[in-house]
């Protein structure tokens, strides 16, 4: 199964480059932040899309992740705390022809924006979000957030935090949505290919980066992403290919009954015949929870798109709509309007 990137969305009549996304502002996150490496991608992606730069809209809430729109060389909304969402959705219902993006943070969206964030996903209204995850609110100088790991000392946690964290993967497809991706942001040529799935896909789109704090929460999923053992604790999923993992490609993830397992390709008879074959374009969500949810120590935690099922979006029921209104309406104008119903005379 495959997609098309939106064919109603204006394409450039010229090859667009990186350089013509990047905006002339200084960017002000902290030397090492992961956020760099974030919107390196982001302009990589771009200019694959061949659309017009005029019909690229990126929207942001509040946090470090919210400077977004001031860097790439777009239209822009640097919205209010946990609204991005809110500001998404009337951005692409009033305007179907653009391709609408937000960046927003794990405090931005999944806390004060909660509410927001689960209902973009259950509409599934056509906008790719970017969702940085670095366990930790950063602007605001180091509180813990709903992603942060349950124990951990923080400006708001002296004796750790007591609550438990959001898996957004869980929490996305909880909410039915249609897409969702991780990855790291030490990976940014999967990254890359990540988000332009993310653009094909039409429906709401999820892409958590596990992003790295350097100043509040240094390394907080370095036990993943740490070059010398990373390999063996992460699997990155391909579409159509069975899942194999390690550094020396052989362990792989099978269904043992109706959980997952890791084996060891050669013992006990396992071979690449016995391993799930990665489908993203599934419709039940059921093999994709559990991929999304796998975790370390006993599992690899899964990269790449898990899931990218397609239904009907709601940016295109509510043009179906509309179009159905005009087309049956006996009001076609003002005037109709003022004129329809009980009329009378003042004489």
């Amino acid at each position: 199964m495959t997609t098309k990137l939106n064919m109603t969305i204006e394409r450039s009549s010229v090859e667009l480059t990186k350089d013509d996304f990047v905006s002339d502002q200084m960017v002000k996150w902290c030397p090492g932040c992961g956020s760099h490496a974030i919107l390196s991608s982001v302009a990589n992606v771009f200019p694959k899309l061949g659309y017009r730069k005029e019909n690229i809209m990126m929207v942001s809430g509040i946090g470090c992740s919210s400077r977004f729109p001031y860097y790439l060389n777009t239209y822009g909304i640097h919205g209010i705390h946990g609204r991005a969402a809110a500001i998404s959705s009337g951005v692409k219902i009033a305007n179907p022809h653009l391709s609408v993006w937000m960046a927003t943070g794990d405090g931005d969206s999944l806390a004060i924006g909660g509410n927001h964030f689960i209902h973009i996903i259950r509409r599934n209204i056509d906008i790719n979000i970017v969702l940085f995850n670095n366990q930790i609110y950063g602007l605001t100088k180091g509180q813990y957030s709903p992603t942060t790991p349950m124990g951990s000392v923080t400006k708001t946690s002296p004796q750790g935090t007591i609550e438990h964290p959001f898996n957004p993967g869980e929490l996305v497809l909880g909410a039915q949505g249609t897409f969702f991706a991780r990855v790291p942001d030490s990976n940014p040529r999967l990254m890359t290919e990540v988000m332009f799935e993310a653009a094909k896909h039409d429906g709401t789109s999820i892409i958590e980066v596990l992003e790295n704090c350097v100043i509040f929460a240094d390394k907080t999923h370095d036990m993943i992403t740490n070059k010398e053992f990373r390999d063996d604790r992460q699997i990155v999923l391909r579409n159509g290919e069975p899942m194999i993992f390690g550094k020396n490609k052989d362990k792989g993830i099978r269904l043992n009954g109706t959980r997952l397992e890791v084996v060891t390709l050669g013992e006990n008879g396992f071979s690449e015949d016995d391993l799930l074959v990665h489908d993203m374009y599934q419709q039940d969500p059921g093999i994709h929870l559990m991929l999304a949810k796998m975790s370390f120590p006993h599992f690899p935690v899964a990269m790449g798109v898990i899931r990218a099922a397609m239904y009907p979006t709601y940016d295109d029921m509510v043009e179906e709509q509309i179009t159905f209104a005009k087309q049956n309406s006996k009001i076609k104008s003002v005037d109709d309007l003022l004129n329809s119903g009980d009329t009378w005379e003042i004489k």
